[in-house]
């Protein structure tokens, strides 16, 4: 007895009919051997990543590196790399230019700024989390404008409110001008953060006998530090690197921050490249160093800020 199969016009078995003893070729499939093709969570290849990356990188460090090299390069050398090592350049703009003083007032502008700039948005920003009054939404939207005025229209206004007063002149003068400018802001990203902590712990913390003050020590405030350095750390960081206030409030050299002085420094040492550049190092360090020992506080805490609860 004998299988037979039907067999259509052109010799091939009929569709749906089995086949027997005849080889069905397998579904193609990767080659042995061949390596696959290494693609991130987004498809991207890795060249494909890398190499904008190194790109950016090249022209972000690049500037970084030639400030670096005349700052410790030795004055009449023109090698590629600071060697052998001087920190001339360094000691003169300390102590002969006077970097040691703009330094000092620039530490204090920040230190003051960021403190007076982070209570005052901390209170506030608790106001525009925690209660509803007439005006919110045009109280918000006022302090959002406030972003698009650009500061030099502030200083003819500052200037003449500041010598009524009899701060010309003086370093509450940048101060106050510095804190005002920043306040919209930082009170937006402040009150943000607080909409996100549950209103159920302050109850709690009532239920037990705390007053709103106390609990608000004890249960908001310590959720509230990645919102807190992000803040205090863009009020210093702007106090320090602010150029235009300092330049208009300020006219004894004593009193000069360093973005000041190290503009005065160009006219001053001419074409002497190795002191301007010892003076950019100066000013550039203390926010490398603050950015590198807040950065994953500061991702989280703008982030935070910036999701409304």
């Amino acid at each position: 007895m004998t299988r037979s199969t039907t067999t259509t016009a052109t010799g091939g078995p009929a569709a749906g009919t089995p086949t027997v003893g005849r080889d069905v070729p397998a579904a193609k499939g990767p080659e042995r051997g061949a390596a696959p093709r290494r693609r991130g969570r987004d498809g991207a290849r890795p060249w494909e990543i890398w190499v904008p990356l190194g790109l950016y990188l090249a022209f972000t460090l690049v500037p970084f590196y030639w400030m670096l090299l005349y700052a410790f390069r030795p004055s009449g050398t023109t090698g590629l790399l600071p060697w052998p090592l001087t920190l001339d350049h360094l000691v003169r703009v300390w102590n002969e230019v006077g970097f040691g003083v703009y330094f000092a007032n620039s530490l204090k502008v920040g230190l003051v700024s960021m403190v007076a700039t982070t209570v005052v948005a901390l209170a506030g920003g608790y106001g525009l989390a925690r209660y509803d009054f007439r005006g919110k939404k045009a109280f918000l939207l006022a302090m959002l404008c406030t972003q698009f005025i650009p500061g030099a229209l502030m200083l003819v206004p500052l200037f003449e409110i500041f010598k009524a007063v009899g701060l010309v002149n003086s370093l509450w003068s940048v101060i106050v001008a510095e804190t005002v400018f920043q306040l919209p802001l930082s009170l937006i990203l402040l009150s943000g953060f607080i909409r996100n902590v549950p209103r159920e712990l302050e109850e709690a913390a009532w239920v037990d006998g705390c007053s709103r003050f106390r609990g608000f020590l004890v249960t908001v405030l310590p959720l509230l530090r990645p919102g807190l350095i992000a803040v205090g750390s863009f009020a210093f960081i702007h106090s320090w690197n602010h150029f235009l206030f300092a330049l208009m409030f300020l006219s004894d050299q004593e009193k000069y921050t360093v973005p000041v002085g190290l503009s005065y420094t160009i006219g001053e040492s001419g074409s002497d490249l190795g002191s301007l550049a010892a003076g950019g190092v100066v000013a550039a360090v203390p926010v490398i160093v603050i950015f590198a020992l807040i950065q994953r506080y500061l991702v989280k805490g703008l982030s935070a800020g910036a999701v409304k609860g």
